[in-house]
């Protein structure tokens, strides 16, 4: 059995200017399996039917060929998603581990019962059917960018069907403004290199006091994994994600309120590189960046990053891999509060209130 230990968590309670809390929290060990035990892991509306939706290519920002100056190739995110569709439940754990952590967070709004929530970055399913289970009066959508994925996700579904699926972009959601209560993401958003962009779609989307929550790998994820290659190869491996206090800012950028994020790091256990290699191209998550080598790294370069990476070996004979998960909540303002963009209060006044003195000749 493979462990998967949590050793660390960090609360932060963010406003405008400073993060006022921070809480260290004791360790926890969650048991997984291993790899090599188990088989490889109406636009204008929220939409009611069909339950398999393909927004047209043209609609997805950043769909057809990256920018020049672009971090990630999303097409090449795109694609190694859908190879992944069929192999990524079995080899998701830490994913799956992420996404029980964040449902938990859906406390804050059951008080209330959203008729509309919309799960980014849904994969196969499997966050949509618990949301669904939930709040089964709600209309859940399962959005994600990989075809495949949506069609994992409705064979988990069956019959029943219980969530419609919309292929499309997270940078550019098909719903009206205003027209989601919650947006559910978990581990999608370190794809995304514009968050503040990002979150805005996000914010127009919810409806006043809408519930935001999401999850995304910090910069520790794969350090020992970056750098074993980067002795090896001058070329990148490995995506560096953003800090806690990036994504914080970020939410408050696009005009979130009272954002609240949290920090786990975890260490997941390999008996050697091509292990963990072979379990990262299960669940998609292949090298993205727009700057990486056009050819295949080569027996010598990987040979390299093998060795370097050897160093690191355990006693207990395993190599270790870090995986640092940020996760988030927050809130959309309120009616008639300001709507902050890009770091600028925007105030909103009615036409109708505005009193107008008519010129008496």
């Amino acid at each position: 059995m493979r462990k998967l230990w949590r050793p660390q968590r960090t609360s932060r309670l963010f406003s405008a200017t400073t993060r006022l809390v921070e809480t260290q929290c004791r360790s926890v060990a969650v048991a997984t399996q291993s790899l090599a035990e188990r088989p490889l892991a109406e636009l204008s509306r929220p939409i009611a039917t069909p339950h398999h939706t393909s927004i047209p290519s043209a609609a997805r920002s950043g769909d057809n060929s990256p920018a020049m100056n672009s971090t990630f190739d999303p097409r090449h995110v795109r694609r190694a998603f859908a190879r992944a569709a069929s192999s990524y439940a079995a080899a998701a754990a830490l994913q799956r581990e992420a996404e029980t952590r964040l449902l938990e967070s859906l406390d804050y709004f059951d008080d209330q019962l959203p008729k509309v929530v919309l799960d980014v970055g849904a994969g196969p399913g499997h966050a949509s059917g618990a949301i669904k289970k939930r709040w089964p009066k709600a209309q859940v959508i399962a959005l994600d960018q990989a075809m495949p994925m949506l069609r994992q996700a409705r064979k988990a579904a069956g019959w029943w069907k219980p969530f419609a699926q919309v292929c499309a972009d997270a940078r550019a959601l098909p719903v009206a403004d205003g027209s989601v209560d919650v947006i559910f993401s978990n581990l999608c958003l370190q794809w995304v290199e514009d968050l503040p962009a990002v979150f805005a779609g996000f914010r127009r989307a919810l409806r006043p006091g809408g519930l935001l929550l999401c999850s995304t790998f910090g910069p520790e994820t794969l350090i020992e994994l970056r750098e074993a290659f980067a002795q090896a190869d001058p070329a990148p491996h490995v995506s560096r994600f953003p800090p806690i206090a990036q994504f914080g800012d970020a939410l408050l950028m696009s005009g979130f309120r009272d954002p609240v994020l949290d920090r786990d790091l975890f260490t997941l256990t390999y008996s050697d590189l091509p292990a963990l290699m072979r379990e990262l191209r299960a669940m998609g998550a292949t090298n993205a960046l727009s700057d990486r080598r056009a050819t295949l790294t080569g027996r010598g370069r990987f040979a390299a990053a093998s060795a370097a990476y050897e160093s690191l070996r355990r006693p207990d004979g395993t190599l270790p891999s870090s995986w640092e998960v940020i996760y988030a909540h927050a809130w959309a303002p309120a009616p008639g509060a300001p709507i902050r963009e890009q770091g600028h209060d925007i105030a909103s006044v009615p036409l109708a209130s505005i009193p107008i003195r008519r010129r008496i000749d």
